[in-house]
């Protein structure tokens, strides 16, 4: 007498048959990506390595979110700082400012209000007299001042050689401003003052030279009209555009 196949029984060769399907399928997998298949061997094989690995990413991140929120902190307290100091500044309490400044620039290096603290600080110099300061200063921080920064402290570093009576200095202080620079009109501006400073150096060549830049280049900003008057001067209008 036979006896149909219960349905449990039937439910159970289905799973065996799935086992199978999804084992072969692994080993099929693990065949086609060897790299994988030897990656978890390893790992197998170097759990302790694994757990060290693991740890000091674990470890690394900490220091890193550590780090970022130090850092936000620093610049967060040294932006504070530098608003007592600018008031001083704008107030031309210029003594309170340059100590102020000195103190933020020195203690907050590498924050974007030591550098700011740093530009303030040679226009504090320049307006006390201290060109030679003003220069030892600018001359350092310009070159590796940030982007934003970078034209106006070559601007800054212009003015004080020009007020120091070296006017070839000054001139290529403020060629550097204008390629630092990427607003047109203070481009314009900074090549104005460079071919000033040229003309004071007794170089027409080089003043002619930053003049008809601005005027091939930036014929839109202010300075272009005067540029080409001074062209008119240093040619005797032969080479008035």
């Amino acid at each position: 007498m036979g006896y149909a196949s219960s349905p449990v029984r039937g439910e159970e060769r289905d799973e065996m048959a799935t086992s199978v399907r999804t084992a072969g399928t692994a080993a099929a997998a693990g065949a086609e990506n060897p790299i994988l298949a030897a990656l978890t061997a390893w790992i197998k094989g170097h759990k302790q390595a694994v757990s060290w690995i693991v740890t000091l990413m674990v470890v690394a991140a900490g220091l890193g979110g550590w780090s970022l929120m130090s850092s936000r902190q620093t610049e967060g307290r040294a932006a504070r700082d530098l608003v007592g100091a600018r008031l001083a500044f704008e107030s031309r309490n210029y003594p309170l400012a340059g100590s102020e400044l000195s103190r933020i620039a020195e203690n907050y290096s590498g924050t974007r209000a030591a550098e700011e603290a740093t530009l303030l600080l040679g226009q504090v110099r320049l307006a006390q007299g201290q060109s030679q300061l003003a220069v030892q200063q600018l001359a350092k921080f310009a070159p590796g001042a940030s982007r934003q920064y970078q034209a106006q402290a070559y601007g800054l570093l212009g003015a004080a050689y020009e007020n120091l009576g070296r006017p070839r200095e000054a001139a290529a202080a403020y060629e550097d401003a204008a390629k630092a620079s990427g607003m047109p009109f203070l481009r314009g501006q900074y090549l104005s003052d460079a071919g000033r400073a040229w003309v004071a150096a007794g170089d027409t060549t080089k003043a002619l030279a930053d003049y008809h830049e601005i005027v091939a280049k930036l014929d839109s900003v202010a300075t272009a009209v005067e540029a080409k008057v001074r062209i008119g001067e240093l040619t005797k209008g032969v080479g008035v555009p």
